[in-house]
């Protein structure tokens, strides 16, 4: 029969050695996007996540700050949109934080772009830069799809995987669970969104694209003169000229965009004007993935619903 101070001893054993064996490191993942910051959580929830940019702050300009250098050093994987949207400032980042995992063709670089077909692709014909803000590989805004978003998961899940073997079969769980869930999402938005298809609107930038195409409205005017340049007083008094004879529905900006161009617009034709998030946010209904497109389409309604108001 074993005294007490035997089993004192045999219970200090085991502590030491559990303090003793390393302790599993937790994944370090950095994003670019906060989109891709939130489908990294639903897929990897062990995972450290950093987000270089945030709902509110344009994500073709952003400052390569030491706190983002710091987190793209320690990262084992780097999840960004890819098409050039972060061409201005990714690679000072890559290169300032010297970390060979998540240089461009290492397996902890992953572009969401390259899983994904793009709209206005102009891979094969010569850009003047005389026409603003174009990628060449296609408009970049594509998590605005949520079809898009499926697919994105789809290579997501697989490099995680790949990433963190550990973690493999968590991940791939967590998938097959999301994608029960958002297909059964994506049809409900289709069917409440339903009423807006055929409409128009007055947009700034392509910002929207694949959420406009993916809903059926059609952007029949850009508050910007060139994409990425800023609205000027002459441009916008020539959109006002160009919708006064068959009026868009209403008018869209995104919420990092600065409101005055809207406004102005909004102001001389009457028309509804909606401040919407263009990725998820850090607060609010939007702070997920699901939550986001709940806002957007329920935004878009609304503004349909005053429209209809007006024009009576």
């Amino acid at each position: 029969m074993r005294t007490v101070s035997e089993h004192w001893r045999r219970w200090v054993a085991v502590l030491c050695c559990a303090l003793a064996a390393p302790a599993a490191q937790a994944l370090e993942v950095f994003t670019c996007e906060p989109e891709w910051a939130a489908l990294v959580k639903v897929l990897a929830p062990q995972a450290r996540v950093t987000s270089a940019t945030h709902a509110l702050q344009d994500p073709h300009h952003i400052e390569a700050r030491p706190a983002l250098i710091g987190a793209l050093r320690r990262a084992d994987l780097a999840v960004c949109t890819g098409a050039s949207l972060e061409a201005g400032w990714l690679p000072m980042l890559q290169q300032r934080a010297g970390n060979a995992r998540v240089f461009n063709g290492r397996e902890g670089m992953f572009f969401a772009a390259d899983h994904v077909t793009l709209m206005h692709d102009h891979g094969h014909t010569h850009l003047d830069r005389r026409l603003g803000d174009v990628h060449a590989e296609g408009n970049p805004h594509f998590h605005l799809d949520p079809r898009k978003l499926r697919q994105v998961a789809q290579a997501l899940a697989e490099r995680l995987a790949r990433i963190d073997p550990a973690g493999a079969a968590l991940v791939r769980e967590r998938h097959a669970a999301w994608l029960r869930d958002w297909d059964r999402r994506i049809a409900g938005w289709e069917k409440k969104a339903e009423p807006l298809m055929g409409h128009t609107l007055v947009a700034q930038h392509t910002t929207f694209a694949y959420l406009w195409e993916w809903l059926g409205l059609t952007q029949v005017a850009d508050l910007e003169p060139r994409p990425g340049l800023p609205p000027t007083l002459a441009h916008l008094q020539r959109v006002l000229k160009d919708v006064a004879e068959d009026p868009p529905r209403f008018i869209v900006q995104a919420s990092y965009q600065d409101p005055q161009a809207g406004q102005w617009l909004a102001g001389r034709t009457g028309l509804p004007l909606k401040v919407l998030p263009a990725t998820v946010t850090e607060q609010g209904r939007a702070r997920t993935l699901e939550g986001l497109f709940d806002e957007l389409i329920d935004h878009l309604l609304a503004a349909l619903q005053a429209s209809e108001t007006l024009r009576r």
